[in-house]
């Protein structure tokens, strides 16, 4: 895909993906502290958490990660450890999605959980960034990330596709957001307008009193 951005479209989908975990991370930590926000709300962003950052490792892990050491081998070390710390995140994942949620259930095991995840990412994209992007911009050839995003898309868990939409709306520019949202299938393309609309709803619902 032709980009008149000035950085490769790699770094623009990988940051705009990074920005929407940190910001849907810090959400669930402040929804959960809120009691009027409605259990099903958390429990849907928390499901759409946990599905999509599994996802990201796991494309990370078995795709990107071979990707960039096929011709940048003397990364593989410093790749190596990103999945470490992938592991200790998606066991952080799995209490989070075991914390109970339901109406009348005790929120301090959920808010202990999110912020365990929350913390973690943070940390995480402050050791992955300073070398996954300068290794996108070299070692990535337009084509080779067409092809992984595309992968990336087609084993997408459905889980709250909409707040997705609705986080590159509140973290990435028009044009940033237009780009990742041009590489769905065209089938899923007229659905964009009413998955804004849900994205709008229910992030006003987890909000609710902020």
């Amino acid at each position: 895909m032709q980009s008149s951005h000035t950085e490769p479209v790699a770094v623009i989908e990988t940051r705009l993906s990074h920005d929407m975990h940190r910001a849907a991370t810090s959400l669930l930590v402040e929804a959960a502290g809120r009691p009027a926000v409605p259990s099903a709300a958390l429990a849907e962003l928390r499901d759409f958490l946990v599905a999509n950052l599994h996802h990201h490792h796991e494309s990370e892990d078995g795709l990107l990660w071979p990707m960039i050491t096929t011709t940048a081998p003397e990364v593989a070390e410093s790749l190596a450890a990103l999945s470490t710390e992938h592991d200790r995140l998606d066991a952080a994942l799995d209490v989070l999605a075991a914390a109970p949620i339901g109406d009348g259930a005790d929120r301090a095991a959920l808010t202990e959980a999110a912020t365990a995840v929350r913390d973690l990412i943070r940390h995480h994209l402050e050791h992955e960034e300073p070398l996954l992007f300068p290794a996108l911009r070299t070692h990535v050839s337009p084509e080779a990330w067409d092809d992984f995003s595309q992968k990336v898309i087609a084993t997408s868990p459905p889980q709250g596709a909409h707040l997705m939409i609705g986080f590159f709306d509140e973290t990435g520019t028009p044009d940033e957001v237009d780009l990742v949202l041009d590489r769905l299938p065209e089938p899923v393309r007229p659905l964009i307008p009413e998955m804004r609309r849900q994205a709008r709803e229910a992030l006003r619902v987890l909000r609710v009193a902020a």
